[in-house]
């Protein structure tokens, strides 16, 4: 277990140390000069370009100036928006968690609905409704988001006006921004009808959660029956049902337990997707995560947002990938004999 550890954590640093050179480098692929790119200050003279040149090492070789720039990011020192003139940490601290909340509330959705589902379809195989759950699934996980984003928006928004267009939560409640995740700074906030916050904001989760999770609840409805097909066909099967045990104790004490095992490394990749489709969406609800943030700072041509956004959300996917796969690992120890034996 120590060495995995220490494989997983020398993966992580070289990783992050690539992504930090990645980021660095953007600075000189973005059109236009490189100190207005970082500064958003067009020097007027040469004593002021000098001065910005020298605060940012810019009079410095490359790797003077990445060393530089690596020391800013450890200490949190990562600069200003060009939009909004606050400290990008700062801004990214309250975008990040609204698009994680997304993510989750739509993993939470995938599992509840898909596995059980798919769990369904796979003890039914080869049944009509076994084909009637396979052929939804098959349908749901071909939409693309953002059609069903918009699908979802003119049905239940503007034709049956049954969830909010856009936002977290109505203009009436003024919740501090102490977590990020809305639902949790609803219960922090005080002063507020706490009920009346909470059926406000999930009105307003409601229809995005829905469209990240639909791809996600057909993609695990799939993988589940498979699975649970694969696991009904293995001999210790036919030898619990040999010893007399019940339909329900075979299912949950062979079955079940067996069939998840495959799923688990697979959810890492659903967390990507699912963090990508959130990305997408939140400029179709406005939601104030990291994706519409972004989008934004592409249309002002925030160069220092876009360089720091863009190595968050690496950041944010490669750990929640590395936090996944090594929980799989120590659930299901058998793994690393398997994989070493494919090397």
């Amino acid at each position: 277990m120590i060495q995995i550890l220490a494989r997983y954590i020398i993966l992580f640093v070289l990783t992050l140390l690539v992504l930090a050179i990645l980021s660095f480098s953007l600075a000189y692929l973005f059109p236009g000069d490189v100190l207005t790119n970082l500064t958003g200050i067009t020097p007027q003279n040469d004593i002021q370009r000098e001065a910005l040149a020298r605060q940012f090492q810019l009079d410095a070789n490359y790797a003077v100036q990445f060393y530089h720039y690596l020391g800013d990011l450890l200490s949190g020192n990562w600069g200003y928006s060009f939009i909004s003139g606050l400290p990008l940490s700062e801004e990214i601290s309250l975008a990040l968690p609204a698009t994680i909340e997304l993510a989750t509330y739509a993993m939470v959705l995938a599992i509840v609905i898909g596995i059980p589902v798919g769990c369904y379809a796979g003890l039914r195989s080869y049944t009509t409704a076994d084909y009637t759950i396979n052929s939804a699934s098959m349908v749901g996980y071909s939409f693309p988001v953002f059609w069903l984003a918009l699908l979802f928006i003119l049905m239940f928004s503007l034709e049956w006006n049954i969830a909010p267009l856009s936002g977290r939560i109505s203009l009436l409640f003024d919740i501090p921004p102490k977590t990020g995740f809305i639902l949790v700074d609803i219960l922090l906030a005080d002063n507020i009808n706490r009920s009346l916050a909470l059926r406000d904001a999930l009105h307003h989760l409601m229809l995005p959660t829905l469209a990240i999770s639909v791809i996600s609840i057909a993609s695990m409805v799939r993988l589940t029956r498979r699975s649970v097909i694969d696991v009904i066909n293995k001999p210790y099967v036919a030898a619990a049902r040999t010893r007399g045990l019940s339909q329900s104790q075979i299912f949950f004490r062979h079955i079940l337990r067996n069939a998840l095992l495959p799923i688990l490394p697979l959810m890492a990749i659903q967390i990507t997707t699912l963090i990508t489709n959130a990305m997408i969406v939140e400029t179709l609800f406005s939601w104030p995560g990291i994706g519409n943030w972004l989008i934004q700072a592409i249309y002002q041509r925030d160069y220092p947002a876009l360089r720091i956004g863009m190595l968050a959300v690496a950041f944010m996917v490669f750990t929640l990938t590395i936090l996944i796969d090594l929980f799989n690992r120590i659930i299901d120890p058998s793994r690393e004999k398997y994989e070493r034996a494919t090397v």
